[in-house]
């Protein structure tokens, strides 16, 4: 990673912005984006290292740390570029940067600054380059980047230090004395493995090698976030543990477990061209010469001593013989410790290259949209699910074929899913998916609640990596002029949004219009897609107009609105089932009626200005997925109006508002019931601007 020559300015061309203004994007524009991404975060990493330059750290200094990151990326350049650009590296150099601005919290700051550390052990490891530097521990656990976790034996909790050191892919690493002069010590081969689980069949988890690294990368497991100790894993094999010669302060080394066997996945996505360029390494801090005090609240690493037994079940001075005929008392088991080394799982994607490893990420801290989080590792079945359920969406994806356009993702192209919210297998998963987000500074990573449906995960896959997308295109250039006030209604949303909020739900929508236009010519889910495909066209293209009419796109911002624009007024001509489209339309104007009822106040004025309610809140949408289907038997007025009776429906609301006349969702239904029955002058005004009128019912 050299600073000459100069980079060339990045030029967007011509036929991949009309790809992504489109909605889509091919591989190639893809790339392009990908390598603007790396672009910026090695701007970023140098404005860290110079403030992180005079930071006392126990710890080796920054300058050093990052010599040996770019002395691994001249070795290997394809792998350090996969490093630089994890989702988790983006995500700890954004929280690095609020921290040295005072707008974030956490452990000691040195602590979180040896990340950098870290990162360049895990290069070393991928280069096969030999190298040694004191790096951060967390409750006696070492974390490395797209690779996994080693522990540390006889470590005390919160922060504290070790002495890495890489040998041809091999790292051992030592921590200071635990006792008299006994060291911790700990030596493995970091490697990953599949969340299918043991078995033939399944890809072998893999590692960096001498020669460069093999698959992509992995995690940690650690205390839990009330402070009590990970459960042990029910056998090293089943987490795929490469760990050998593992010596602790008081015991002799470890025996080492068999990788799982099976073909090797590949390294997710294409890597970068070019070798990494530099950022100038600034000059090192002076290092204390003792380790600042653990953050406070730390788990400890290790479970605490049980306590004395009570006296009424004190172990007696002899043993007594067993009564005749009793059965012997058996010995109980030994309790075994946790391996030393813990593979961040891999979800596979078969290609016509090769097997793909995506990081499922349970461990990492960085994997969140924010601050650090502690591990949440899922049991071995529940990462089996996730791998079952990937599959199947995977092959919904793919049934789309090869093209590039909106709706279409080529599941190789992400690079990290965050599993959010379950750990187990049991109680069931929903069908749909409760949770999923993404964020800007971690591109092609997605946290997502796991669904029950492998039709619902498909979808969200697309719908998170258009927001990836298009944070990569706002990392360019400006795309509009926001002043961020939040008074804009999207259709996806129980709050206002402002412009850039706007902007990211008209291109993920945009995205899942497109798959589920892909999903129209297919029996299994052709009511659905019917439904879906005219519900989100409607309303990405209702946010389309207000992105145009605000008046504040720049130039780039306004082409690529216009191609959203000229993609969703394409599909708006596809023929659509006639009662799909109804329920479509239906479900539109009630979301955007409870939006306003719920939003907004009459003004006060004759100047019509919109008004705020000031007790808004979160409102939950259950409507827009109840209307996906025709009920077979309705009971309820959202049912009665949802099979195409709004005569009993508007019945049905009357008598829900004889109880609670300002009940909003009642209110809301009341409105558009009338204006279906009646679609004339006096309807469509409450439809229009609901929060001006109190229909009454009967009126």
């Amino acid at each position: 990673m050299t600073s000459e020559p100069r980079p060339a300015p990045f030029r967007v061309p011509d036929r991949l912005f009309a790809e992504l203004a489109a909605g889509g994007g091919s591989a190639e524009a893809v790339a392009f984006l990908e390598r603007g991404e790396r672009a910026r975060r090695l701007l970023l990493l140098r404005t860290l290292l110079d403030r992180l330059a005079e930071l006392p750290t126990p710890l080796t200094p920054v300058a050093d740390a990052w010599n040996t990151f770019k002395e691994a990326a001249e070795r290997a350049p394809e792998a350090v570029d996969r490093l630089l650009l994890a989702p988790t590296t983006g995500g700890w150099i954004a929280h690095m940067l609020r921290r040295v601005h005072g707008t974030a919290t956490g452990p000691p700051l040195w602590a979180e600054a040896g990340r950098l550390n870290v990162l360049a052990i895990t290069a070393a490891l991928h280069a096969g380059t030999d190298t040694a530097l004191t790096v951060p521990l967390t409750d006696g656990a070492l974390q490395l980047p797209e690779l996994g976790l080693l522990r540390l034996p006889a470590t005390p909790p919160g922060p504290t230090v070790a002495r890495a050191t890489t040998r041809s892919g091999e790292l051992t690493l030592s921590g200071p004395p635990a006792h008299a002069a006994s060291h911790p010590t700990v030596t493995c081969r970091p490697t990953t493995a599949p969340a299918r689980g043991r078995g033939a069949g399944g890809p072998r988890a893999e590692g960096p090698r001498p020669e460069g690294p093999r698959s992509g990368g992995f995690r940690p497991e650690g205390p839990r976030p009330d402070g009590s100790p990970p459960d042990p894993p029910a056998a090293p094999a089943s987490v795929g543990a490469a760990a050998y010669g593992a010596v602790s302060a008081s015991g002799p080394p470890a025996s080492a477990s068999a990788p799982a066997s099976g073909a090797a996945p590949s390294v997710i996505g294409a890597p970068a061209s070019g070798p990494p360029t530099s950022a100038s390494a600034p000059a090192s801090g002076a290092a204390p010469s003792s380790v600042g005090a653990p953050a406070s609240g730390a788990a400890p690493a290790s479970a605490p001593a049980p306590a004395s037994a009570p006296a009424s079940e004190a172990a007696p001075s002899s043993v007594a013989a067993p009564a005749a005929g009793a059965a012997p008392v058996p010995a109980p088991a030994p309790v075994e410790a946790p391996a030393p080394w813990l593979p961040l799982r891999t979800l596979t994607h078969a290609t016509p290259a090769g097997p793909v490893a995506i990081p499922l990420d349970d461990l990492d801290p960085y994997r969140d949209l924010d601050d650090p989080v502690p591990p949440a590792r899922l049991d071995d079945d529940e990462a089996a699910e996730w791998q079952r359920v990937f599959d199947d969406a995977v092959a919904i994806l793919a049934g789309a074929g090869d093209g590039q356009g909106p709706g279409r993702l080529d599941p190789a192209l992400i690079r990290a899913v965050v599993p959010c919210g379950r750990t187990a297998l049991t109680p069931p998963a929903p069908p749909a998916v409760a949770v999923s987000a993404s964020s800007g500074d971690s591109f092609g990573a997605m946290l997502i609640s796991r669904p029950g449906s492998a039709l619902a995960l498909a979808e969200t896959l697309v719908h998170e990596f258009q927001h990836s997308k298009l944070a990569a295109l706002l990392h360019l250039f400006p795309l509009l002029d926001d002043d961020r006030e939040e008074r804009f209604y999207a259709p996806w949303r129980a709050d206002p949004r402002h412009l850039t909020g706007l902007l990211h739900g008209a291109y993920a929508f945009t995205g899942v219009t497109g798959f589920w236009r892909d999903r129209l010519a297919e029996p299994e889910h052709a009511e659905a897609a019917a439904y879906h495909f005219a519900l989100r066209r409607l309303q990405s293209r209702l946010v389309v107009r207000t992105l145009l009419t605000s008046a504040r796109l720049t130039a780039p911002g306004r082409r690529l609105v216009d191609g959203l624009a000229r993609t969703l007024d394409g599909w708006l001509r596809v023929p659509v089932d006639p009662a799909a489209l109804s329920r479509a339309r239906t479900a539109a104007s009630l979301h955007r009626t409870q939006w306003r009822l719920r939003n907004l106040a009459a003004p006060v004025g004759p100047d019509g200005v919109l008004r705020f309610r000031p007790d808004r809140g979160f409102w939950p949408d259950s409507r827009t997925h109840a209307f996906a289907t025709r009920p077979a038997a309705p009971l309820t007025p959202d049912e009665h109006l949802a099979a195409g009776d709004p005569a009993t429906a508007l019945d049905g609301y009357a008598k829900d508002l004889a109880r609670d006349p300002a009940d909003p969702r009642a209110l809301s239904g009341w409105i558009v019931a009338r204006a279906t029955l009646d679609p004339g002058h006096a309807t469509r005004r409450p439809l229009a601007r609901p929060e001006l009128l109190q229909p009454r019912p009967g009126g």
